[in-house]
Order: structure tokens, then sequence, then C-alpha cells
């Protein structure tokens, strides 16, 4: 039988760091806020595509839960409707990523294969992925189209994927390797 408490467990981590990051996000760039889900440095973007790469969909549910816990008692206080809706849009590129990744661009669950090269190409897609995907939405919405914003949601999710992505990759390089431990080489 299947340990049900490590999906559960990755779920909520997800949904810890997405609310950690956006309160961090918030308040070191507050300054590079455009407008109310546009930023030019976006760092939840980062842990959203991260932890979907690490958690799969354990990550994605941990996302969804997360935004929407964020949405419905931050950003649109008492919406139901619209943080649900908000929150399936902040889950889909992110898992897409994770879905296209893992076929076309042969990443393991270890991530081992995140070379730099890799990491700017899997950040640029998945920014220009959620950038549309959110603009979408707000179509969908009836607030038409606004390519300022556009453009402003892809930079800011490019920067702020680059930054969480970038420094996940020196922490894990900074740690012992498997060998490593205990003396072992």
């Amino acid at each position: 039988m299947k340990n049900i408490f490590t999906p559960f467990a990755m779920a909520v981590v997800t949904a810890l760091l997405f609310v950690l990051m956006l309160v961090v996000n918030e308040w070191m760039f507050a300054s590079l806020i455009f407008t109310q889900g546009a930023n030019w440095i976006y760092l939840p973007a980062g842990v959203r595509l991260l932890c979907t790469l690490l958690f799969a969909e354990a990550g994605a549910a941990g996302l969804f839960i997360g935004a929407w816990l964020t949405g419905f008692f931050y950003f649109f206080p008492g919406d139901g409707w619209r943080s649900f809706s908000g929150a399936i849009v902040a889950t889909l590129a992110p898992y897409g990523m994770y879905c296209v990744a893992r076929r076309y661009m042969g990443l393991s669950r270890s991530l081992a294969s995140l070379t730099p090269k890799r990491l700017l190409w899997l950040g640029l897609i998945y920014a220009l992925a959620n950038g549309s995907v959110y603009q979408a939405w707000m179509v969908f919405r009836g607030q038409g189209m606004d390519l300022e914003r556009f453009l402003v949601t892809i930079w800011g999710d490019f920067s702020g994927t680059l930054i969480v992505l970038y420094a996940f990759k020196a922490v894990l390089m900074l740690l012992p390797g498997p060998g490593d431990r205990h003396g072992l080489k």
C-alpha cells in the first residue's frame, strides 16, 4: 500500500512555500509591483514551477490550495469563485510545464539533468505559458487584452522563476552528494 502521508506532506510544503514566497515577494519587491497580479519580479512563479517539478501532482495540489487560500483571504476576500478560478489558472501552467519537461526535456524525478541552460529555457517557456494562461483568463473574465500587463507578467514570472530555480540549484550544489556523507567519496 502506498504511503498517503508523503504526497500530503508534499502538498502542504508546496502550499506553505508558495504563501511564504508571496509574503517575501511583497516585502522585498513592493516597489516593483506593476499592478495587482503583474510584478516585475514574481518569486512565487518560481515556487510554482519548482514544486511541480519536484512533487508532480502533489505539488500541483499544494499550489492550488496555496493559491486558493491567498486568493480567498488576501487578494479577493470572500470571493470564492474568483479565488477558485484563480487557483486553477495559477496551477495550469506549472503543471503543464512539468508534463512537458518530463516528456520532451527528459527531466528525471531527481532533477539531476537540470543544467543551467535547461533552467533558462524551462523558465522562459514557463513564463510565456503562465503569462498566456493568465492573460486568457483575464480576457475570459471580460477585462480584455492588456499587452503591457501581459509582458510585465511574463518578465516577472521569468525573473522570479530564474531567481528561485538558480538559488535552488546553488543550494543543491553546496550540499554533499550521496557518496560525500560520512566522509565517503
